[in-house]
């Protein structure tokens, strides 16, 4: 009974990475800006984006889901449940993935912004050439974590009706009465899924790590 329901349940693990790679797009969007806003703009901006980043920390991602898809008609904006659980995941993983973004900005080094400043270069021409490009590097590994909490979180779209893993398996379990072994198959699905992410991301970070960054073994 399980093999005949693959199908089903393959069709819902799309949906649900469809959900986690364009929650994570629209994430790292507003999150780049707003970690730039954290460290170099200017008073206003970084209390904005300050306010902004604790907001979307506090607000718990059903209440966020649920204030996106019943609260915005209220303003005349309507989403389909697909768009505005894309839009939940995306806004709450900004406000982490800013964070991270902030941490990897940190991480490079001061003399390279002082050594492009002394050429000439505006802020946002030392963030983009220089301080960026090494900032994604460093951020892999925290960004790894973040990407598999999306992609687990991504289950919370059941709430609003889209058919991803969780509601395919539901589905599935009122017609089967099998709910043990449907929970534990899609429990397995979400392993799989969370592995080979870990694993992808683990060979990007070694293969785009930033040369005298790398942490070696000490030969005794």
């Amino acid at each position: 009974m399980v093999i005949d329901s693959l199908p089903y349940l393959f069709r819902g693990t799309l949906v649900t990475i469809e959900l986690t790679v364009l929650g994570l797009a629209v994430g790292l969007i507003v999150a780049v800006p707003v970690s730039f806003s954290q460290i170099y703009g200017n008073r206003a901006a970084r209390l904005l984006s300050s306010f902004y980043e604790k907001i979307l920390r506090s607000i718990p991602l059903l209440v966020l889901l649920m204030l996106i898809f019943y609260g915005l008609p209220e303003i005349g904006i309507r989403l389909d449940p697909f768009l505005a659980c894309v839009l939940g995941l995306g806004l709450r993983s900004s406000a982490y993935q800013s964070q991270i973004f902030r941490g990897a900005i940190l991480s490079v080094g001061k003399g390279q912004t002082l050594a492009a400043m002394s050429i000439g270069m505006t802020k946002i021409q030392i963030f983009r050439y220089i301080v960026f490009p090494q900032a994604l590097r460093f951020s892999i590994a925290p960004w790894t974590n973040e990407l598999t909490i999306v992609l687990k979180d991504s289950s919370m779209a059941y709430a609003l009706g889209v058919v991803e893993l969780l509601r395919q398996g539901s589905y599935i379990i009122s017609t089967t009465y099998e709910p043990m072994v449907i929970f534990i198959t899609c429990a397995v699905i979400y392993l799989i899924m969370t592995l080979l992410a870990n694993r992808v991301m683990m060979f990007l970070e070694k293969k785009l790590q930033v040369p005298g960054f790398e942490i070696k073994e000490v030969s005794r």
